[in-house]
């Protein structure tokens, strides 16, 4: 967390929302920084090395895919550190990643990862097959309510329907619907989703992976996946879906769509545009506190061909 109104970074290293064992990681970075006398990055001057840190803990394993991301090209300046954190950590490590970001910006993740040592990717299990997420996809936190509101999505497809999925990341709904439908789109643009994607197509037996059929782009671009299905999935970043995915579910709404929400202001808009012809209707909402303690929520919606 930052002091109010700075980027000064305070310190919580027994913080309760956290897993114990992303204390333990922050700590023992914290320790490797200082024995292999690496500096930390100033925003002001855009000098010194570790900007930030990344960690995510795989939930069968319990142990931590640790991120190290610095203001360098490549990760020769901190292999002193990276070997201290690997020493450190022992068992309690799934793997250890350098990325490099050397703009000044505000974004976390710059694009280039490079592996130090462990496994391509945290797995997962949402009801299906694994799920592979590499450090660069995006993933929910709160991944006990992000299974339901997946077991959610999968009670509203029915038996050997053809689906289509947009905003699909790693796969998560869609890996995990696969072996009650008949054949399986999945649309996503991130390469490191899409890379997290093909480690879980590439662990299906032959039978599984020739049912699914991967569109990488833009969803707005890649429409027109959602013709000749029954049940489209889209699960859009806050601004909603893109214009053309929209108008055409629309024109020419699916039997059943199913929208994953985490903004409630581009759901109200987007159903509006959805409803507006009487070809779709709203027919079920559920919300989900995945942020508890916040005002967020993460709303599942239900429409049917009317």
């Amino acid at each position: 967390m930052f002091e109010l109104g700075t980027h000064r970074v305070v310190e919580i290293p027994h913080c309760s929302i956290h897993h114990p064992l992303i204390n333990d990681v922050a700590a023992v970075v914290r320790r490797a920084l200082v024995d292999a006398g690496v500096p930390t990055y100033s925003e002001t001057a855009h000098a010194g090395l570790v900007r930030y840190l990344q960690v995510v803990v795989e939930r069968r394993s319990q142990t931590a895919q640790v991120v190290l991301v610095a203001n360098s090209a490549t990760p020769e300046p901190l292999a002193h550190c990276l070997d201290r954190i690997r020493e450190l950590l022992g068992e309690r490590l799934h793997s250890l990643w350098f990325n490099a970001n050397r703009e000044r910006t505000n974004a976390i993740l710059g694009r280039d990862f490079t592996l130090w040592c462990g496994a391509q990717a945290v797995v997962e299990h949402f009801g299906g097959a694994g799920v592979h997420y590499p450090p660069g996809a995006f993933g929910q936190s709160n991944l006990d309510v992000a299974e339901r509101i997946v077991e959610h999505v999968r009670e509203a497809v029915p038996e050997g329907a053809r689906v289509a999925e947009f905003y699909a990341g790693v796969g998560a709904i869609g890996l995990s619907i696969l072996p009650g439908v008949r054949h399986l789109r999945m649309n996503e643009v991130s390469p490191p989703s899409l890379e997290g994607m093909a480690l879980g197509l590439q662990a299906l037996d032959p039978a599984d992976r020739a049912r699914i059929e991967v569109i990488a782009g833009a969803a707005g671009a890649s429409a027109a996946a959602a013709s000749g299905v029954d049940v489209v999935i889209a699960d859009p970043p806050r601004k909603g879906l893109d214009r053309e995915l929209l108008e055409r579910l629309a024109a020419e709404p699916p039997h059943r769509f199913v929208y994953v929400s985490c903004g409630l202001d581009s759901f109200i808009r987007d159903t509006a545009v959805l409803v507006a012809a009487g070809q779709l209707q709203l027919r079920g909402l559920t919300a989900f506190n995945l942020m508890p303690f916040t005002e967020h929520v993460e709303t599942v919606g239900v429409f049917a061909r009317a």
